[in-house]
């Protein structure tokens, strides 16, 4: 019996999700990881305080890459989806403009 935490891989109007290596979200995450232990005052506001949704958005970012990038896909479509190319893509450019802006 399927359960509600973990049902079972379905096809998707598109055909099952590849599995495989993603350089791009890797990339993405290694780069990630680098710069903020390298420089952590980058997730800080004007006045030296922690960005908080900054730094959030940046993380899911890195981490998005990193679950996609080795090639692993969730079986659970809410983690395929929170942990996609395009979710890794879309935190770290709200990030950007979050920092920047």
């Amino acid at each position: 019996m399927p359960s509600p935490i973990n049902p079972p891989v379905t096809e998707q109007a598109g055909g099952p999700a590849r599995a495989g290596i993603a350089i791009l979200p890797l990339l993405a995450a290694i780069v990630i990881m680098l710069v903020v232990t390298i420089r952590p005052d980058l997730l800080a506001d004007a006045s030296g305080h922690a960005d908080h949704p900054a730094a959030m958005l940046l993380f899911w970012a890195m981490a998005a890459g990193f679950v996609r990038g080795v090639g692993f896909i969730p079986a659970y479509t809410l983690w395929r989806w929170l942990f996609s190319s395009a979710v890794c893509a879309l935190a770290l450019l709200l990030a950007a403009w979050r920092m920047l802006g």
